[in-house]
This record gives C-alpha cells, sequence and structure tokens, in this order.
C-alpha cells in the first residue's frame, strides 16, 4: 500500500489538508494559553519607579471653591483614568489653587496684572493637583497601567463628588526608596 494515494491522502484515510488545518488550530491553541499574558512576570526588563506627576485642571465650575479644595484635600488617594483608560488609585499629594487674574494695559502702555474682577470667576476654579504611585519605567518614559506618562496627556480624575478633566505638566521620577 503507498504512502500518499492519488487523492492526496495518508494510507488511503487521512487528508493531508485536513492534518495541516488540525496542526495549525492546535499551534494557535498552545500559543494562545501557554504565551505570555499581558501584566504577566514576562515582562521581565521593566522596572518600577516612585513618580510625581503634577496635573493642572483650568477653568472648573464649582459652587463653593474654597470647600471644593479643603475637601480634595483631605483625601488621601484619587481615581485616575489616563487617555479614557481607568488606571485605579493614585495618592494624591498636594492640591494649590492657582489665582486667576487678568492684564490690564495702563496708559502708559505697560501690562499689570489685577485679580479677576468678574463675578463668574468666583465660581470657576484653577488648580494644580499632585499625584504620586510607581509607575513602569521603559525607554518611552513612566506608564501607568497601560498608558504612558507624559507633558499633555489628558488624566481625568474621579472621586465621590467630582469628575474633571485635568492635563500633565510636569513628570518627576524619583529614586526608589
Amino acid at each position: 500500500m503507498a504512502i500518499l494515494d492519488g487523492q492526496g491522502r495518508l494510507f488511503g484515510r487521512v487528508s493531508i489538508l485536513d492534518l495541516g488545518a488540525v496542526l495549525v488550530i492546535v499551534l494557535v491553541m498552545v500559543g494562545i494559553f501557554a504565551g505570555p499574558q499581558p501584566g504577566s512576570l514576562a515582562q521581565g526588563g521593566v522596572k518600577t519607579q516612585p513618580v510625581e506627576v503634577t496635573l493642572w485642571a483650568r477653568g472648573l465650575s464649582v459652587m463653593d471653591s474654597q470647600g471644593f479644595l479643603d475637601r480634595l484635600q483631605s483625601e488621601k488617594t484619587v481615581n485616575i483614568i489616563i487617555r479614557n483608560q481607568p488606571y485605579g488609585q493614585v495618592n494624591l499629594l498636594k492640591v494649590a489653587e492657582t489665582p486667576r487674574s487678568i492684564t490690564v494695559t495702563q496708559p502708559d502702555g505697560t501690562p499689570k496684572v489685577f485679580p479677576d474682577p468678574r463675578p463668574e470667576a468666583l465660581y470657576t476654579l484653577d488648580m494644580f493637583i499632585t499625584v504620586g504611585g510607581e509607575a513602569q519605567i521603559t525607554p518611552d518614559g513612566p506608564v501607568l497601567g497601560n498608558s504612558k506618562l507624559k507633558v499633555g496627556t489628558p488624566v481625568e480624575l474621579d472621586g465621590q463628588f467630582y469628575n474633571f478633566n485635568t492635563s500633565v505638566v510636569d513628570v518627576k521620577v524619583l529614586e526608589p526608596s
């Protein structure tokens, strides 16, 4: 009996094409279940270090700005969402209000800065928020979750009574303690 007959079957029973398809399916299954998983220890070359990220919230509308600042400063952690991807909680290190001001040109042509006198300025808040956490340090910079942290990256802060957008204005990689 011939090993391969005229119809491409091994020993007259199994088609070579069917055998090849089964082999491909088995290899794919092995690759899916035996390969490295995202977030697993297979990313061995990546180290983590503490980072401090400064965010700038500009033009946040609140009814009681001082009460909101006090509530925010009393929190120890805050949930963050980086580029619309939930990350989790980070430590809330510092909150600092930045004054709203306007520039008025004087009669001699020089500019002078004054506090914003508009009534709606009482309900608008600008602030710097510093958060900290452990980030993976890659050649492209720090990564929280699966999102790179760079100046300009949009970050959303989410708490029990607030949810607002900010932007990264500074990233500091600290020495491990």
